[in-house]
């Protein structure tokens, strides 16, 4: 049998090497990465420089402020994390196996997911492991994916545009969106059987800024049928914000369906009794292809696709 090699027993890169490689892709300042690493700043330039002459190539180009990866440098420091990815995780299933099911799982998530889906698999979740931890942050698809490509969450439950280049990362179906318009409780226009898009297009809309998904999607269902979108308009996407002026005021919200039960179900806000064929594209479950989720996150995932399986 041929002997391992010696390069495989005895990695080029120590671990400390790794933390300050990713802290300097993170700073981009030498001053702040050794900061983030617990060292000085002439300590960090030394190792820094001992690992461009062990690789004989240049990691970081120096610039007048701060500094820039190079091609070498993206590549060593891509798979400098999912080394380090995979030792938390076996770690952290060494954990799990000692205390039970354990640890910590993060997602993001889309604020359609946030309502149902993410609440009930949550629930499941902690019944099965009461001591684990769970990360959910709600925002926009864009947001989110940048957030993942670094590392911040396990999985996403959010949308991919098609005509964007994710080949790095995996898709899982998960439903497709409807909208509907929402309005406060008593508002005039709730009795109504007859409303037209032409009467909304006069109306006062709170809506998500020019250049979201939903207001294109919102703006073209009145351009598909030769009238004005509406330009009584607050742009705006924090629910605290929608909700209050709603509820003083009778303008009136485009939102998820979905979304928009929730929120008739507790009594804070009503859906018009018209359609706004402005379906979004479908939402899913989103995974770095790299990546190999824990213990943890694999069984808060399982509970996501139960749920999702049930609701859809």
């Amino acid at each position: 049998m041929q002997a391992p090699s010696t390069r495989r027993i005895h990695p080029l890169i120590k671990t400390r090497q790794m933390t300050l490689l990713m802290a300097l892709d993170e700073a981009r300042n030498l001053h702040q990465a050794a900061q983030a690493t617990h060292m000085s700043q002439p300590a960090a330039s030394k190792m820094l420089k001992e690992m461009e002459t062990l690789l004989g190539s240049v990691l970081f180009d120096r610039l007048p402020r701060g500094m820039r990866p190079t091609v070498v440098g993206e590549t060593l420091i891509r798979h400098v994390r999912m080394a380090m990815e995979n030792l938390l995780q076996g770690q952290d299933a060494i954990a799990t196996l000692q205390a039970g099911l354990s640890g910590q799982a993060n997602m993001g998530v889309i604020i359609t997911a946030s309502m149902t889906l993410v609440p009930q698999a949550i629930a499941l979740t902690k019944a099965h492991a009461p001591n684990l931890s769970i990360g959910v942050e709600v925002s926009t698809s864009d947001v989110l994916i940048h957030g993942l490509k670094r590392s911040q969450f396990d999985f996403l439950i959010a949308r991919i545009r098609e005509q964007a280049d994710e080949s790095s990362l995996l898709y899982e179906d998960l439903s497709p969106e409807t909208e509907c318009a929402v309005a406060r409780i008593g508002h005039p226009l709730l009795n109504r059987r007859d409303l037209t898009l032409r009467e909304l297009s006069t109306l006062g809309w709170i809506l998500s800024p020019r250049g979201s998904l939903l207001r294109h999607q919102f703006d073209m269902l009145f351009r598909r049928n030769n009238l004005p979108a509406p330009t009584n308009v607050i742009e705006t996407t924090a629910m605290s914000v929608i909700k209050s002026v709603l509820q003083q005021t009778d303008y009136l919200h485009a939102m998820p369906l979905e979304v928009a039960r929730y929120y008739e179900a507790s009594g804070e806000l009503a859906i018009l009794s018209i359609d706004l064929p402005c379906n979004m594209d479908s939402f899913g479950v989103i995974m770095r292809r790299d990546h190999v989720l824990s213990s943890a996150a694999n069984l808060l995932l399982a509970q996501v696709r139960k749920v999702a399986a049930s609701i859809y």
